[in-house]
C-alpha cells in the first residue's frame, strides 16, 4: 500500500514536472507567446531551476538545451524512483537514460494530443480565448500538412482527428517497440 502511494506521488509530482519542463522547451522552440495563462503557469513552475541551469548550460543551435536537459534528468529521476519502489536492485545508467529519452518522446506525443484536443473543444466553445493563440502555435506545424490531404467535410475540419489517430498509431507501434528494445538494457 505504501509503494502505491509513493508511485502515485512520483507520477503526480516528478513526472508532471518533467512534462512542464518539456512543454516549456516546446513553447520556446515554437516561439509561442508566453504572455498568457499557459505561458505564465509554465514559467512560474520552472523558472527556479531553468534560470539557474542556463548559467551553466548554453543554448545549442537556438534551442533551450538547458530546459530539455532538465526534463531528461527529471524523467530519469522519476524512472529511478519507480524502479527503486518496484524493487529493482541494479540501475544500469545507459538503459535508464535511453528509457528516459523514449519516455520524453512519449510525453511529447501526449502533449501534442492534448493541445489538439483542447484546441478542438475551444474552437467550438470559446475560440478567442488567450490560450487559443498558444495552441495554434503548437499544433499548426502538425495540422497544416494534414489539412492539404484531409478534406473538409460539411464545414468540419477533420485534420485534428487525423492527427490524433496518427499520434496514437505512433504510440502503439514505434514507441512500444522502442520501449521494449530499451527495457532490455535494464
Amino acid at each position: 500500500m505504501m509503494s502505491e502511494a509513493v508511485l502515485f506521488l512520483l507520477d503526480v509530482v516528478v513526472q508532471s514536472f518533467a512534462a512542464i519542463l518539456l512543454l516549456r522547451f516546446y513553447l520556446q522552440w515554437l516561439r509561442a507567446p508566453m504572455r498568457n495563462p499557459v505561458g505564465e503557469f509554465v514559467m512560474v513552475f520552472t523558472d527556479f531551476i531553468v534560470l539557474r541551469a542556463r548559467r551553466y548550460i548554453s543554448a545549442l543551435h537556438g534551442l533551450d538545451s538547458s530546459t530539455l536537459l532538465l526534463a531528461w534528468l527529471v524523467e530519469a529521476l522519476y524512472l529511478t524512483g519507480v524502479m527503486w519502489v518496484q524493487g529493482f536492485s541494479g540501475f544500469p545508467l545507459a538503459g535508464l537514460l535511453l528509457l528516459a529519452a523514449v519516455k520524453l518522446f512519449k510525453i511529447s506525443l501526449y502533449l501534442l494530443m492534448g493541445a489538439v484536443f483542447v484546441q478542438a473543444i475551444l474552437s467550438w466553445t470559446n475560440p478567442y480565448t488567450p490560450v487559443s493563440q498558444v495552441l495554434d502555435v503548437v499544433t499548426s506545424r502538425f495540422l497544416q500538412p494534414l489539412r492539404r490531404i484531409v478534406p473538409v467535410v460539411g464545414n468540419l475540419d477533420l485534420s485534428s482527428m487525423a492527427l490524433l489517430i496518427l499520434c496514437q498509431l505512433v504510440l502503439i507501434v514505434p514507441v512500444t517497440m522502442l520501449e521494449g528494445i530499451v527495457s532490455r538494457f535494464l
